[in-house]
């Protein structure tokens, strides 16, 4: 399966607690931090409503 590469570029202060909830769940907690995630649909959707915070790196 392929996987995503996500770094966290912007910080969740003065953001909505969804958002800072959604950045969470993905692994992130300081600003630079990276994870490695499976590329799934649950996974792409948490993406596409922080994607203004993060950085999106595509893998096979």
């Amino acid at each position: 399966m392929s996987t995503i590469t996500v770094r966290l570029k912007k910080s969740t202060v003065g953001t909505s607690e969804k958002m800072k909830a959604n950045v969470k769940g993905l692994g992130l907690r300081k600003m630079g931090s990276v994870r490695t995630l499976e590329n799934t649909p649950c996974v792409r959707g948490m993406i596409k409503k922080v994607i203004h915070l993060v950085e999106v790196v595509e893998e096979k």
